[in-house]
């Protein structure tokens, strides 16, 4: 895919308040870059590739248990962080521009909940939430908050430990033993505990993709803001406007 060369910030935006100016019921879709000004990385460069070593699959999580040890010390010093951001103009922004009766509806690739910090009303997290997790034996769901705690009971000599932050309260953690690290399980079951969120190799729940089809078919265009459009749960929408004939 062709990635657009950077432009004057003043002839964009008047650009693009030229072309919202005659939708009045658009399908938007967001993606990692709209997050990076509140401090959360992206996934991918200016051409389209991994920045870093492509995140962990639905299959390793599941069956892995040093990849889900090195998922789950990873995202106990990520965390916080994220945990910490805050919307920037970006998602302030489509909040006004829904709060204007503009937006028929906004679907977000992320998982940092900062369009509804920032007050955007029924958006569709395509990709689910990193701030709750989910017991993949009872269906017991905690705030990750409360399964922070007991990653870091469990694992105290990693407390304090810095490192460059990723995508996805992820951070870059090297030379660290994995093998040493300990996984709570469930407290009802013992199951295992995962992020509430759709890993890569792992399908968006069919009701989701049901939601954001339905209104794009109520939509006279669609705007993608901060995304490649690389991974296919977000393209499929993008392809789906064009044949449409929706001004994209």
């Amino acid at each position: 895919m062709a990635i657009a060369p950077p432009v004057d910030a003043e002839d964009a935006s008047q650009a693009l308040a030229d072309w919202l100016a005659p939708h009045r019921r658009l399908f938007v879709l967001t993606g990692a870059g709209c997050s990076t000004a509140s401090g959360i990385p992206d996934y991918r460069d200016s051409d389209g590739g991994w920045k870093r070593s492509a995140p962990i699959t639905w299959q390793a999580f599941g069956s892995d248990p040093l990849a889900r040890a090195r998922y789950w010390a990873r995202s106990q010093v990520g965390w916080p962080r994220v945990a910490a951001a805050r919307p920037n103009p970006a998602h302030h922004a489509l909040a006004r521009l829904q709060a204007l009766g503009r937006v028929e509806r906004l679907v977000t690739q992320n998982v940092d909940g900062l369009h509804q910090r920032a007050g955007s009303a029924a958006v569709i997290d395509l990709h689910g939430r990193i701030d709750m997790t989910v017991c993949l034996g009872c269906g017991r769901r905690l705030p990750r908050d409360r399964v922070q705690y007991l990653l870091e009971a469990a694992n105290p000599d990693w407390l304090g430990l810095q490192a460059a932050s990723a995508p996805d309260g992820d951070a870059d953690l090297d030379g660290h033993d994995f093998g040493r690290y300990r996984v709570p399980g469930c407290g009802d079951c013992g199951g295992l505990i995962k992020p509430d969120v759709v890993f890569f190799g792992e399908n968006v729940p069919r009701e989701r993709v049901a939601d954001a089809s339905s209104a794009l078919a109520r939509a006279d265009a669609m705007l993608v803001v901060g995304s490649s459009l690389m991974v296919y749960s977000g393209y499929r929408f993008a392809r789906a406007a064009r044949e449409a004939g929706l001004p994209l």
